[in-house]
């Protein structure tokens, strides 16, 4: 056993050293394959940043559109009214008994007296219209201002109103609750729309993902096309499958690694160029917060996808030519 065991370490030995040879000798024909072909390496290199900041910008994107679906969920919220005489021990009570409630996020109670300055403070400009208001009675009603977890569904408030004495006994009868009739119409289309915002970006991310996926894969096959007089002159001379196909690994992996470094470069950079412009209309800040803290890993993340999709795309693209 002692004097097998020297021989075969020496094999072992040998053999990793001539596979990392390999190794190398892939990676400096991949490298010379990439400076070789200028205009196909431009070529693929581009359409490879285009695919990686079609995906950036569209995840970017479905990123702002959820945001601002989530403010105009945070800002909308339900109304139910009670008299202008209602005391402020019944109104304690009736907003206690909605905080309880499992759908409700938070309940705000705004007496006669408060809507009515707020009124006055709305309306500081118009004479006319606080001298009225000041010599009229106030008949403004007390209300709730409640948030609900899915403006969708306010059937848990609905059923409040219908049951619930207290309130029952106290109910503004001029004004129905918001979501009732027509202001029910309303948040229901509001709702819809939000909804069908949130999955629409869901499933135009999946679709440009693919359709940027196919793209570079027809490239790269493009490439290795004009090579083919090459892969089979390699397969004559007896070299194995694997060494053949590392070098256009190798090359669409660097494709991959720079398109990475462009696309997220440019992809931030639209973001924090957009950010003044489109701040007022959606809800984009805290998606460019999230880029600049989280560089690092989008950095990681965009590399190893160009990494893969150039990885994938070499391999089927060389298995046509590497067949016996």
């Amino acid at each position: 056993m002692g004097k097998n065991a020297g021989p075969k370490a020496l094999l072992q030995g040998r053999t990793k050293r001539r596979r990392w040879l390999t190794f190398i000798r892939m990676c400096r024909y991949g490298i010379n394959n990439f400076s070789r072909n200028a205009w196909l390496t431009v070529a693929a290199t581009a359409v490879m940043t285009i695919t990686l900041l079609i995906m950036f910008m569209t995840l970017a994107a479905r990123q702002v559109l959820v945001d601002t679906v989530d403010a105009i969920k945070d800002k909308l919220e339900m109304s139910i009214y009670v008299a202008t005489d209602t005391p402020d021990e019944q109104a304690a009570v009736i907003k206690k008994a909605l905080e309880k409630l499992p759908s409700v996020k938070s309940v705000t109670y705004i007496s006669p007296e408060e809507a009515r300055a707020d009124f006055a403070e709305k309306s500081k400009n118009d004479m006319q219209t606080l001298d009225a208001l000041n010599e009229a009675t106030n008949k403004l009603p007390g209300s709730f201002r409640i948030k609900i977890v899915d403006i969708n569904d306010p059937s848990e408030l609905n059923h409040f109103v219908q049951t619930n004495e207290t309130y029952k006994q106290n109910a503004d009868p001029d004004r129905p609750p918001s979501f009732q009739g027509d202001r029910r119409t309303a948040i229901e289309t509001i709702g819809k729309w939000v909804e069908f915002a949130e999955r629409g970006g869901l499933v135009a991310s999946v679709i440009f993902i693919i359709i940027s996926a196919l793209i570079v894969f027809n490239t790269i096959r493009m490439a290795i096309f004009n090579r083919k007089e090459e892969i089979q002159m390699m397969k004559l001379i007896g070299a194995d499958r694997s060494f053949i196909r590392g070098p256009f690994v190798v090359e669409a992996t660097m494709y991959g690694f720079i398109a990475a470094l462009i696309a997220t470069a440019l992809g931030v950079g639209a973001l924090y160029a957009l950010q003044d412009r489109l701040d007022d209309w959606v809800t984009i800040s805290h998606t460019v917060e999230l880029a600049t803290m989280y560089i690092g890993f989008i950095l990681l993340a965009m590399i190893l996808t160009g990494a893969a999709i150039g990885v994938i795309s070499s391999l089927l693209a060389t298995r046509k030519y590497l067949k016996i």
